[in-house]
C-alpha cells in the first residue's frame, strides 16, 4: 500500500497501481472535481442524491460524519508511438467529518469498502505523517540528509548505522517510557535529540554492563599523540621533494 502526499497527485498513477494489483491512499486536491457514480453507502430519510454530481460541488452541503462514493477519473496515458490518448478509471472517494473546523477531509483510494471502511482509511492515511517525521529524524539526528561521499559502500555503512541507531533510541525510548510516570511525555524528535546528546554516556554504560573495559586513557592519550611523528618523516620528504626548483633541461 502507497501513501501518497498531494503533490505525487496523479490518477495515472494511481492506475497503475490498481492495475498491478497493488493498493493507495491519497488526498483528494482541491483542483481535482471528479463525478460521483455512485453510492457506497445508503442513507435514510431526505438524504440529498449524490451520483451525478462533483464531489467538491457537494460536498460542502452535506453534514454526514462519512461520505463513501465511488467517482469516475479521466486521465491521459503515457504516450506510445507518438500519440497519448484519453482513458477513464473508477475510484473511491472517502471523506471523513472534522468537527473541530466543520469540513471534511476527503480521501481518494482503491481498498474496498468491504477491507476498509471511511474512518479506518482516514487512520490509514495519518500514518503518513508518522513516515515524514520518522524521515526527518534520520535527516535532522543521523546526518542522512546529505552525504560527503558518493562511495557506495560508504554510504551502505552511514545508513546501516543510521537506522541500527534510531532503532537502539526507540528501544530505550520504550524502557524509559514504561519506568517514567504515566503523566511524562516524550515526544520522538525531543527523544532522539537527548538520545544522540547522550551517546557516548550510553555507550560506557552499555560496555560496563557487557564487561568491556577500555584500554587505559592514560596509554591511549601517548599512543594518539604518537602517531602523527610516525607519520612526520614521510610528509617532510614530501614537501622537500614538492618545493624542489625545477630545472630546465
Amino acid at each position: 500500500m502507497v501513501l501518497f502526499d498531494q503533490a505525487y497527485f496523479k490518477y495515472r498513477r494511481f492506475a497503475l497501481i490498481d492495475e498491478n494489483d497493488g493498493y493507495f491512499v491519497s488526498r483528494l486536491k482541491s483542483n481535482v472535481n471528479p463525478e460521483i457514480t455512485g453510492e457506497l453507502r445508503e442513507w435514510r430519510g431526505d438524504a440529498i442524491p449524490l451520483e451525478g454530481e462533483k464531489i467538491h460541488d457537494v460536498v460542502d452541503d452535506l453534514y454526514r460524519q462519512y461520505i463513501d462514493v465511488e467517482v469516475e477519473a479521466e486521465f491521459q496515458r503515457r504516450e506510445y508511438a507518438g500519440t497519448q490518448s484519453w482513458d477513464t478509471k473508477t475510484f473511491r472517494v472517502v471523506g471523513v467529518r472534522n468537527k473541530d473546523v466543520d469540513d471534511s477531509h476527503l480521501y481518494i483510494t482503491n481498498i474496498p469498502r468491504e477491507e476498509f471502511l471511511p474512518a479506518d482509511v482516514a487512520t490509514i492515511y495519518r500514518c503518513r505523517w508518522e513516515v515524514e517525521l520518522l524521515f526527518r529524524e534520520l535527516k535532522t539526528q543521523y546526518s542522512l540528509d546529505e552525504f560527503s561521499t558518493s562511495k557506495k559502500h560508504v554510504v551502505e555503512i552511514l545508513l546501516c548505522a543510521a537506522l541500527l541507531s534510531l532503532l537502539v533510541s526507540r528501544d530505550l525510548l520504550d524502557l524509559v517510557t514504561e519506568q517514567a510516570d504515566d503523566e511524562l511525555v516524550f515526544p520522538p524528535e525531543r527523544w532522539a535529540a537527548t538520545f544522540r546528546s547522550h551517546a557516548q554516556l550510553i555507550l560506557h554504560e552499555l560496555g560496563e554492563h557487557l564487561c568491556y573495559s577500555l584500554p587505559p586513557l592514560l596509554e591511549r592519550l601517548i599512543d594518539d599523540a604518537q602517531k602523527i611523528h610516525k607519520q612526520r618523516p614521510i610528509l617532510q620528504e614530501r614537501l622537500a621533494t614538492a618545493t624542489q626548483p625545477r630545472t630546465e633541461a
